[in-house]
């Protein structure tokens, strides 16, 4: 364990214990920061507090920092889609099947078991020994294309993109029943399902923003295939949204209709992260990345045509 000590003074007066903490330690997150917090590791004048504590000039800040912890995750030599890398960054493209990282029942045959193998120890710690170098991720019936972090500087500069919403993500997808308009926006709170812990809900009791904006690309009668671009990026977000206003993705088990059967192989739902794009961490300069639709997807397109 680290201690670490500040004292509060009047130009930092009235800020919140998270902003602080991240301004002076740069090497560390917000969202870490707070977990930390969470954890009852930050105490002002001796007393825990939370996440939107605001200091007085004068406080004493006492953040302990845990050891890290070697991870045990086993390195696999899994072959990755590499689209881009540098000393900071990768771009994969993830297949379907794959499992981001490892969970209950899944620890071995994902893509940070892979990341391992490949990156050895040049990946950001951020967010713990189970998901280095992972900045944000999509589900593991979900295609398309990932940001990865070689380092907690660009896994920081990163989420901080994320958090304010200027990272360029758009989907592609199809889904059930005519859409009658062009395009709309989904703007619903999501957050935990009341009943079903493994779902997310726009019923949550406890939610947060997120908002989906969409477009339609072709029209077949039952379906529709359209673009959906994140303006923010909460868990299954695309999927919950969809279903909420009738038009759940094509081959959705958890959030479709389960009388509507779907009429193809589609091993999950119908759904490509097609364009990526953001603020590279060291160069300062916008990159974008598009990966075509994937096999399965483009069949299904054909026998919709």
């Amino acid at each position: 364990m680290e201690e670490i000590l500040f004292t509060i003074t009047i130009e930092d007066n009235n800020k919140r214990i998270d902003k602080y903490l991240s301004e002076q330690i740069a090497d560390s997150s917000r969202s870490y920061l707070q977990k930390l917090i969470k954890d009852d590791l930050v105490n002002v004048n001796g007393s825990v507090i939370k996440a939107n504590y605001k200091v007085s000039a004068g406080d004493e800040v006492r953040i302990t920092i845990p050891k890290a912890v070697e991870v045990d995750i086993v390195a696999e030599d899994i072959s990755l889609d590499i689209v881009y890398e540098d000393d900071d960054i990768l771009v994969i493209n993830k297949p379907k099947d794959m499992v981001v990282h490892p969970s209950a029942g899944h620890y071995s045959g994902t893509l940070v078991n892979a990341l391992l193998f490949h990156c050895k120890d040049n990946l950001s710690g951020i967010n713990g020994v189970l998901r280095p170098g992972i900045v944000h991720r999509i589900d593991m019936d979900t295609t398309g294309l990932l940001l990865v972090c070689k380092n907690d500087h660009a896994h920081q500069f990163i989420s901080e993109q994320l958090h304010e919403h200027s990272i360029t993500r758009k989907y592609r997808a199809i889904v059930w029943n005519n859409i009658t308009e062009d395009e709309g926006v989904v703007d619903k709170p999501i957050g935990r399902h009341p009943n079903e812990r493994k779902k997310m809900s726009t019923h949550a009791k406890v939610s947060k923003e997120a908002i989906t904006h969409y477009q339609v690309l072709e029209r077949f009668g039952k379906f529709c295939y359209i673009e959906c671009i994140l303006e923010t990026g909460r868990t299954h977000q695309i999927r919950v949204h969809l279903a909420s206003i009738g038009h759940a993705l094509l081959g959705d088990e958890t959030y479709g209709n389960p009388k509507s059967k779907t009429p193809f192989k589609t091993q999950g739902q119908c759904l490509h992260a097609m364009v990526l794009g953001f603020i590279h961490p060291t160069t300062k300069e916008y990159m974008e990345f598009t990966a075509p639709l994937p096999g399965y997807f483009e069949d299904i397109l054909n026998k919709l045509r």
